[in-house]
């Protein structure tokens, strides 16, 4: 795969790769002004098919998932990303259906193939597609307050200012504040003891005003930025980002999962928050202590007990837009 950014900033190149492609990035001196993205950059991507990378764009397909899955991908590409602007069909991790306008916000997929991921550490890839989502949002949202990013790589970046920033909801929803912006749901393949191929499907709130469904907390980038926001440069922000994770995945070391999995806890969602959770015996009130890099989340009640749970077998309680509770 070839990515190619052109940054206007001092007349600087410089170029690094991974397994997947190049990275090509140009920096001028010059940010561009007033453009629909923020005020202070302009970018232009490219993404190009190539022996390890493909990229397919649909207009309208029942599931990203589900067409990444039984899509025969020639050469074998160790990546493959399917974007499409409507889903009949798509699917959340906590709802049976991801609501999406057509044409307003980033409906994709990514099929990978990491290099010797250990099943016992898959839950690295959901680390590394939630903080990559996070970081493209973060990233667009710094820009709008005149922060520009660090180069040549935008990560780590702290939370936003005012403590509201994207966190990462366990285990891999994207929330600021109490509303969820995006979700991702993973399906894995095993091969033996190792991951063969990891299906990502990935639905991030871009410029969607109006939510139709019960959900109880959706908002979208475009609502907290105050406008609307050019899809694609999201899009260009996160892949940077993933790709960036999947090289830490990729070396094969278990000090670099462990990198990764330190900087997952960092930016999550209500952790050492005491908060109001439910599971299976009913309710009650724990503050999130842990997260195993297997995945299974560690809560610690207020009779100081730790409860060990893995996904949808315990929820936090959240009160609704439109009153009541639910769980989420």
């Amino acid at each position: 795969m070839h990515i190619v950014w052109l940054y206007v900033q001092k007349r600087e190149m410089f170029c690094s790769f991974s397994p997947y492609g190049a990275f090509c990035k140009e920096k001028f001196a010059n940010f561009a002004l007033n453009n629909s993205i923020g005020r202070h950059m302009d970018k232009h991507f490219c993404l190009d098919d190539s022996p390890t990378f493909r990229m397919i764009e649909l207009d309208e397909v029942g599931s990203t998932n589900n067409f990444l899955r039984h899509l025969d991908t020639p050469g074998d590409r160790r990546m493959t990303l399917v974007t499409a602007e409507f889903q009949t069909a798509g699917r959340g991790a906590d709802t049976n259906r991801w609501e999406s306008a057509k044409g307003e916000n980033l409906l994709l997929s990514l099929r990978v193939m990491p290099v010797s991921l250990p099943a016992s550490r898959m839950f690295a890839l959901s680390e590394a597609a939630a903080l990559a989502v996070r970081d493209s949002l973060t990233l667009t949202l710094s820009q709008e307050d005149g922060i520009l990013p660090p180069a040549p790589s935008p990560l780590p970046l702290a939370p936003h200012k005012g403590g509201r920033g994207f966190r990462v909801k366990w285990p891999n929803d994207i929330y600021y504040g109490d509303s969820k912006v995006a979700g991702i749901l993973i399906e894995n393949d095993l091969q033996g003891p190792t991951i063969q191929r990891s299906t990502i499907g990935i639905g991030i709130n871009v410029n969607q005003r109006r939510f139709l469904s019960d959900a109880p907390n959706p908002r979208s980038l475009a609502d907290i930025v105050g406008h609307d926001v050019e899809r694609r440069f999201v899009l260009e922000r996160f892949m940077e980002s993933f790709m960036h994770y999947m090289q830490q995945i990729d070396r094969g070391k278990e000090e670099a999962l462990d990198a990764l999995h330190e900087h997952y806890k960092k930016h999550l969602y209500r952790f050492g928050e005491e908060c109001e959770y439910v599971d299976e015996k009913g309710e009650f009130r724990a503050t999130i202590v842990d997260v195993e890099t297997s995945g299974h989340l560690i809560l610690k009640d207020t009779e100081g007990k730790r409860r060990r749970y893995a996904f949808k077998e315990v929820a936090p309680l959240q009160t609704s837009p439109r009153g009541g509770r639910l769980s989420r």
